[in-house]
């Protein structure tokens, strides 16, 4: 079963996203700091990430940054920084995809 690990700060967000995804079949684990997630995935990779930019210890941006030093896994910003430069730092950083919230 295909992991998706969720990064989001926002319960109500996280709670939305674990709903839908579970309702489809996929395993997911929810953690609300950047730091927190990159040590999960070095330790348990999951096949998809879903992270916020605007996180409480450290930058969605920045995580992404230090991800892609060990990690290929694909990365899609889900985010409330709906700016064009945004979106380009993102995808060039190496997301894979940015979604602006609400969506």
């Amino acid at each position: 079963m295909p992991h998706i690990l969720i990064v989001e700060d926002e319960a109500a967000i996280a709670d939305t996203l674990l709903y839908a995804l579970q309702a489809e079949g996929f395993a997911t684990t929810w953690v609300t700091l950047a730091g927190e997630a990159l040590a999960l995935q070095e330790r348990q990779p999951a096949d998809l990430l879903i992270l916020d930019v605007g996180l409480p210890d450290i930058s969605g941006f920045e995580a992404c940054k230090r991800l892609r030093r060990f990690s290929e896994v694909p990365v899609i910003f889900l985010t409330a920084r709906d700016a064009e430069i945004d979106r380009v730092v993102g995808l060039e950083i190496g997301a894979d995809d940015y979604v602006v919230k609400p969506f």
